[in-house]
């Protein structure tokens, strides 16, 4: 029969000690009324479930570094990170800045990067719903007013930068239907990562494209996003706001109130 609790031992205080021994995988079983096999037991479950939700977050990032060192990863990183909400969906967007610090993968420089993208896709599939806008949603915008207008990024959109090729590494490693040698002459990239409807896309990005996008993203005007992306030579504003529209990366636009006219939302 198991022993009574102590007097000086409360509840909340085991159940304290539980949830921190449970995530330190060397760590005894808190406590004389949990039998260390079943505490192991359940411990190394948790664990089981834990790196399975992040293999489904980071698919890529297993296929580059191989189970074995995915799972050792995978469990560094949740002795470090334990959940912090019941909602599992939520676990695991640190990962990426965990492996930029992670010694074991000092060799694989561009991997906390290719997990930016990954886990910014994961966000993606689960965002809200919204209607993207549609390049007829534009037309009822007044020629010389096109300066002050101001875009909402659909919920699901996010921007991501790298000097690593990390949409190319991305593509061969989950497209492809085999892996393709990525070259040290690829230079960085950018990408636009959304899902207007049911599926999520990864759109690159070059340079000027992508400062463009995130002036907008951080709530600039489309005349002063313009001068942002005027700063790198060859900036072409009609296919760059085409292509982000035609991406589904808005939902919505407005007029700025500072400039003349009533404002206006779509």
């Amino acid at each position: 029969m198991c022993a009574s609790i102590d007097s000086a031992e409360t509840l909340s205080h085991l159940q304290a000690r539980f949830s921190h021994r449970l995530m330190q995988r060397g760590g005894a079983a808190p406590g004389r009324l949990i039998r260390s096999e079943r505490f192991r037991v359940y411990r190394n479950n948790v664990f089981a479930s834990l790196i399975n939700a992040l293999r489904a977050r980071y698919p890529v990032i297993e296929r580059l570094v191989g189970e074995d060192f995915f799972e050792a990863a995978a469990a560094h990183f949740i002795e470090a990170h334990p959940p912090r909400s019941p909602i599992l969906i939520d676990y695991g967007e640190d990962f990426s800045a965990f492996l930029a610090s992670f010694e074991p993968a000092d060799t694989l420089p561009y991997l906390a990067d290719v997990a930016r993208l990954e886990w910014l896709r994961h966000r993606a599939y689960h965002a809200a719903d919204r209607k993207a806008l549609g390049p007829s949603d534009l037309g009822g915008a007044p020629s010389d007013r096109v300066s002050a207008l101001r875009f909402e990024f659909h919920p699901s959109a996010a921007l991501v930068v790298s000097p690593y090729p990390i949409v190319s590494i991305w593509e061969t490693n989950a497209r492809d239907a085999g892996t393709h040698p990525i070259g040290p002459d690829l230079a960085g990239e950018a990408a636009l990562v959304v899902r207007p409807d049911i599926e999520v896309h990864v759109f690159r990005l070059d340079e000027v494209e992508h400062a463009f996008a995130a002036a907008l993203a951080q709530g600039a005007t489309l005349g002063q996003a313009v001068a942002e992306g005027v700063e790198s030579d060859g900036f072409n504003l009609a296919p760059a706001l085409a292509k982000l529209i035609a991406a589904g990366a808005f939902c919505s636009y407005a007029f700025s109130p500072s400039e003349p006219g009533d404002p206006c939302h779509v």
